[in-house]
């Protein structure tokens, strides 16, 4: 068991502060939550949190951790004047350079980053063309060394053949059979599956098909990029007459466990559509910034809001800060509560793909659990815990970070060597750049 005394409980949705309680974890369960709680046993470790504030686990809804290891990259990259450009050039180079110890630092190094900013659990979008078979089993490794949750899937896409499309649905069936097998025979819940797609602009209809029965059969949900960019939108209406969503919606891969990712062109028969059927829409400011793509204008008409990172880290604080600011620079109307609400939802993904209870400190609800050393300079009540979040909290103040009940951060320290870790990922990365330079 694990006796959490004395903490300053926050929620970010609905927003609460409740000082002076005490949290009983036992497995991966939080069994009981009050004042004074005494230990049960003598198998119990205490952590006299003194005040410290505590709130449930940081959910980033989108992620791709193939990209860690493009930090700083001196791979010589050619102007970029356009979205696709950006793609040709960089990314898709990129994850046809990845190899099997490549992907196992960029996975372990973007999991141990997660915790580190107090994100426990990442919802990750794999693509690695020239190492489909097993990828997903080795990010599934890095996940569970770091003590990360996580929902995994291999891009589909059509852009490296038939061949290539048809190996991504077979990975991705494969790897949601492997997690259910593991499941049944009681290992740890700390790994779900997802059925990944790229974007509807490198989907035929017979792609679309296959990934629909992929989900079928295995009762996960699709996640894919949609309308990130103009030409997404642009080449459904071209070649196929018809919206993104209205292709995804006749392909039966709308449903509350689909991941959609961007949507900063949707239409509103799109957004229509995303709300009837339950479905989610990832913001990503940062990315989008980053790739200069315009901004979500429409986002305050999507039902189901949650915020992801789309590969620039794991620090939902800081994406949480540009969402909101970017938003407001852009006219809109929501404050920061709004986007806190946005950085809770991922709970509701987790929800669906785990079979449990996620994003509360309460009785019945998942150990995953985040504690800061945040000294707030104003009081801090729960009329203000966004602004809080917005103007002040952030992810250096994150000090102990819990998952499925265990501690796998404490006092800023892991309980493995990094340092090691380290070293090679800078070795696999310049290995990476240069297996980059040989493709065009």
């Amino acid at each position: 068991m694990l006796l959490l005394k004395n903490a300053t409980v926050v929620h970010f949705e609905p927003p609460s502060v409740e000082k002076k309680t005490d949290v009983l974890i036992d497995g991966n369960e939080i069994i009981e939550t009050g004042r004074d709680i005494a230990p049960r046993g003598n198998d119990v470790k205490v952590i006299d949190l003194d005040g410290d504030l505590l709130s449930p686990g940081i959910v980033c809804s989108h992620n791709h951790f193939y990209s860690a290891l493009a930090r700083g990259i001196t791979a010589e990259i050619e102007p970029s004047c356009d979205f696709v450009s950006i793609l040709q050039n960089l990314w898709w180079r990129l994850d046809r350079a990845i190899d099997e110890e490549i992907l196992y630092y960029s996975g372990l190094i973007g999991a141990l980053e997660a915790i580190k900013s107090g994100t426990t659990s990442v919802i990750d979008h794999h693509a690695s063309p020239s190492f489909i078979k097993g990828s997903l089993e080795v990010l599934k490794e890095t996940f569970e060394i770091a003590g990360l949750r996580g929902i995994l899937c291999y891009e589909v896409t059509d852009r490296n053949g038939v061949k290539g499309m048809q190996e991504g649905i077979e990975e991705n069936v494969a790897f949601a059979e492997m997690v259910d097998k593991e499941t049944q025979s009681g290992g740890v819940e700390l790994i779900e599956a997802a059925i990944g797609a790229h974007a509807p602009f490198t989907l035929s209809n017979d792609a679309l098909k296959g990934l629909s029965e992929a989900c079928r059969s295995t009762r996960r949900g699709i996640h894919i990029h949609i309308a990130e960019d103009r030409y997404d939108p642009s080449y459904s209406h071209h070649i196929y007459e018809k919206d993104i969503t209205q292709r995804l919606e006749e392909a039966d891969l709308l449903d509350d466990k689909s991941i959609c990712v961007h949507g900063v062109h949707l239409t509103d028969a799109d957004i229509e559509r995303l709300n009837t059927h339950d479905s989610l829409l990832v913001h990503n400011a940062r990315s989008n910034m980053n790739n200069s793509i315009g901004y979500a204008e429409k986002l305050a008409r999507v039902r189901r809001v949650a915020l992801g990172t789309d590969g620039i880290g794991s620090d939902m604080f800081e994406e949480m800060k540009f969402a909101f600011f970017k938003h407001r620079d852009a006219g809109g109307s929501y404050w920061p509560q709004d986007f806190a609400g946005f950085l809770h939802n991922g709970n509701s993904l987790l929800e669906n793909y785990f079979n449990a209870r996620f994003g509360k400190v309460g009785k019945g609800y998942k150990a995953d659990l985040v504690i800061y050393d945040y000294k707030a300079p104003t009081p801090l009540v729960s009329e203000n815990v966004a602004g809080h979040i917005a103007f002040g909290l952030c992810s250096r103040d994150v000090k102990t970070v819990i998952v499925n009940g265990s501690v796998c951060y404490e006092d800023r320290r892991f309980p493995i060597d990094i340092g090691p870790i380290y070293e090679k990922a800078q070795k696999a990365a310049d290995r990476l750049w240069k297996r980059m330079e040989k493709i065009q």
